[in-house]
């Protein structure tokens, strides 16, 4: 069980609309390499590890990457809000507008996420190796979008998001190391 703060992990105050920005961010909504996938994927992944701390951490990181699709939603909110409906037709968002009235769990050509996104191996070790190339692939993203914009209000949520990647890649490589101590281990019976 949760506790839930009602508050975001980084505060977010965009005070400049920007659709095109959005648009862009919602790849980190509902794209392959997005937090929907990242967190359904972990928290998927923890019943076929064999420890506590590995399943531990596949439920903090997976939880963790909930709070960020929070923090994306609202990011979109915000670059869209009060902008008119041609304006979101101009950014090439005008059936996400007209289908939803905003975000959904779509990619920036507007592709509807999938959960063949989603890589569960049935092995522990292939799994974290994986989970690490989902963090890589993640702050990619991130550093990507970071650079398509000059708003420091759009900027430092993305740069703080992107560092948390860096940390979930940590701890997933610290844990893939400790499950191959696990799995090696001599079992005397």
């Amino acid at each position: 069980m949760w506790i839930y703060e009602k508050k975001l992990e980084f505060p977010i105050k965009i005070k400049n609309p920007d659709p095109r920005m959005a648009k862009l961010i919602i790849a980190q909504y509902g794209g392959p390499n997005g937090e929907l996938s990242a967190s359904l994927q972990y928290l998927n992944q923890r019943y076929g590890i064999p420890t506590s701390r590995a399943k531990g951490i596949l439920t903090d990181i997976g939880t963790e990457e909930l709070a960020h699709m929070e923090m994306i939603a609202t990011m979109v909110y915000q670059l869209t809000e009060g902008v008119r409906p041609e304006d979101w037709v101009d950014a090439s968002l005008g059936g996400l507008y007209v289908e939803h009235g905003g975000i959904f769990y779509v990619n920036p050509d507007g592709v509807p996420w999938t959960a063949a996104y989603l890589k569960s191996p049935g092995d522990p070790l292939a799994t974290f190796v994986s989970n690490m190339a989902a963090e890589e692939r993640a702050r990619s993203t991130y550093e990507h979008l970071i650079r398509l914009t000059d708003d420091p209000d759009v900027k430092e949520p993305l740069k703080f998001l992107r560092e948390r990647e860096v940390v979930h890649f940590q701890r997933f490589g610290e844990t893939l190391n400790y499950l191959e101590g696990e799995i090696t281990k001599k079992k005397f019976y």
